[in-house]
């Protein structure tokens, strides 16, 4: 995907910040700190990881839903493939 591409070490740098902060979670837990405190570092992963599927969707949109090139078959298998990854993150 070309346009993973492009954006590939800002998506990267993301994905190791919120791996940094999933380790932050099993340090937290593993030392014992308080339920308030691994509340709030969990909070924050889910919202990276949120923010993450954020720029991963329109990403996608913008190459394979909404590109002015594309055929009408094209669109229609990039928004298909968009609906399966939404209902799957959904659950």
């Amino acid at each position: 995907m070309a346009h993973l591409s492009k954006n590939r070490d800002r998506l990267l740098a993301r994905v190791r910040r919120i791996a940094g902060q999933m380790a932050a979670i099993e340090k937290a837990i593993a030392g014992d700190a308080g339920c308030s405190v691994v509340l709030h570092q969990v909070a924050g992963a889910r919202g990276a990881i949120n923010g993450l599927m954020d720029e991963l969707i329109e990403d996608h949109v913008r190459a394979h839903v909404a590109s002015p090139g594309l055929s009408d078959a094209e669109r229609a298998a990039g928004a298909e493939e968009l609906i399966e990854a939404v209902r799957r993150y959904a659950k």
